[in-house]
């Protein structure tokens, strides 16, 4: 995932954490709040599922019906596929895919990647791109903490959390990031590579790009890190997406 739409204009601080659960007639969820953020856990989810609702809370957020609002999920494996698609990106062996308003090109979700959905209203002007930069801002805070300490956002203008070029290897993404804009409030997001399989990126070209790798936690620190390890983190730097004065 990277880039953005902006439907309106065409165009750290870590938090102390409450936690409940929820059980519904479909799901557990657990919920937490953190810097007034609603943080919802939500395990495995289908992409079509979550992407529904994820447009009911976009609609209740520009409506004031509920506060910002986070999904933190994993999906089963699926390929999606943002406005900007190109055909040569896609996967040649037949493989569904499912075609997203998100700005942004291919790329895959799936068990071992946590995706995070911000439905958040921004506050003052309508800054897309400065959304963005705290999307990546907070991934690579997480990053960092977990000791992967060169990731950083926009490399060589490209959105997304990267590694640049070292002893390891090429300039490669860690996290991609997506998003849509409507009427000022968010929603899609990132996806932050834990210990997925990693052969699914070898189907497509990821983001439409061909001169970078992919990579995720486990094999920059040489060992399984897990979602449960990393998802604590991603919840406690969830402040960093909110605007400052």
């Amino acid at each position: 995932m990277t880039d953005t739409v902006d439907e309106r204009t065409a165009a750290a601080a870590t938090g102390t954490v409450s936690t409940s659960t929820v059980v519904s007639s479909s799901t557990v969820v657990s919920t937490s709040t953190v810097d007034g953020i609603t943080v919802e856990k939500r395990g495995l989810m289908d992409y079509q599922e979550a992407w529904d609702y994820q447009k009911e809370l976009q609609q209740r957020r520009i409506d004031d019906e509920i506060g910002d609002t986070v999904l933190l999920l994993q999906h089963p494996s699926v390929y999606t596929a943002g406005r900007r698609t190109e055909t040569w990106a896609l996967p040649q062996d037949g493989t569904p895919v499912v075609t997203v308003d998100r700005g942004g090109q291919i790329t895959w979700h799936g068990p071992g990647q946590i995706v995070g959905y911000p439905i958040m209203k921004m506050r003052s002007k309508v800054d897309v791109v400065g959304y963005v930069r705290r999307v990546e801002d907070m991934i690579s805070a997480v990053c960092h903490e977990m000791g992967v300490t060169s990731a950083r956002g926009r490399l060589h203008d490209r959105t997304g959390v990267w590694l640049p070029e070292d002893g390891k290897g090429p300039e490669r993404k860690i996290c991609a990031i997506g998003v849509r804009v409507r009427w000022a409030t968010t929603m899609h997001g990132f996806a932050l590579n834990c210990n997925p399989d990693m052969t699914f990126w070898d189907r497509i070209a990821p983001c439409a790009i061909t001169d970078a790798d992919v990579t995720s936690l486990s094999q920059e620190l040489g060992r399984d890190v897990t979602v449960e390890e990393v998802l604590p983190l991603v919840e406690k730097h969830l402040g960093l997406l909110l605007e400052r004065d």
